[in-house]
């Protein structure tokens, strides 16, 4: 069995773009940085710790999908916004400027004790958006449970001039990624994951045959 340890529908639907069958287990992890620690090196400690959270709960045939994704800004982490006056200053201290969004995939497969791990990293560039689109979407609710307090998809805040990188990374699952490394273990989607996920995000990827033809 396919497990997703994530309780986040947009990975939700990413992971349905592969046509594999897998079930969603969430699973509640101190989440807190460490002292000192980056955050590159927090994203990929989080992502293994949710999956072995997973593994707890499931049998020897089971392999666990867990991923993070943070914002960084300055090299500083930009999770979720704990109130509407947060995600205010995020997103106008993120307005005009180029971040990075970091996502770790950690995937384990629990008969094997096989663990196999990526980082992804995209450059974003918001765009200048005004102080009353930032008022308009924070009046939606959306930000507040978005890492950064925005979402790259939503429609009607636009809010990213241009990305370096894979834009799935950023909604929260490199899928080219995470198709990569279960090669590594034998299993292949039936879909045609490249094409479904342009279709799908509506953006074009100019990273994809480099990313699926790594080593």
């Amino acid at each position: 069995m396919l497990v997703l340890a994530s309780n986040s529908p947009r990975r939700n639907q990413l992971l349905a773009l592969c046509g594999w069958e897998f079930q969603v287990l969430p699973v509640d992890i101190d989440e807190s940085q460490l002292n000192g620690e980056t955050p590159w090196d927090y994203v990929q400690r989080i992502a293994q710790k949710k999956a072995n959270a997973a593994s707890h709960k499931l049998s020897p045939g089971d392999i666990v999908i867990a991923a993070d994704t943070t914002v960084v800004n300055d090299d500083e982490i930009l999770g979720k916004p704990s109130n509407s006056q947060e995600a205010q200053w995020m997103l106008q201290r993120l307005r005009g400027r180029m971040h990075q969004v970091f996502t770790a995939i950690c995937v384990f497969d629990i008969g094997s004790s096989v663990r196999l791990s990526n980082l992804c990293r995209t450059e974003v560039l918001m765009r200048s958006y005004s102080n009353q689109e930032i008022a308009d979407y924070i009046t939606s609710g959306d930000p507040l449970d978005k890492a950064g307090a925005y979402a790259i998809q939503h429609p009607g805040f636009d809010p990213v001039e241009k990305i370096e990188g894979c834009y799935a990374n950023v909604v929260g699952l490199p899928l080219c990624r995470l198709v990569r490394i279960m090669h590594d273990i034998d299993i292949r989607p039936p879909t045609n994951i490249t094409q479904d996920c342009q279709e799908s995000l509506h953006n074009t990827c100019t990273i994809r045959d480099m990313v699926l033809q790594e080593k």
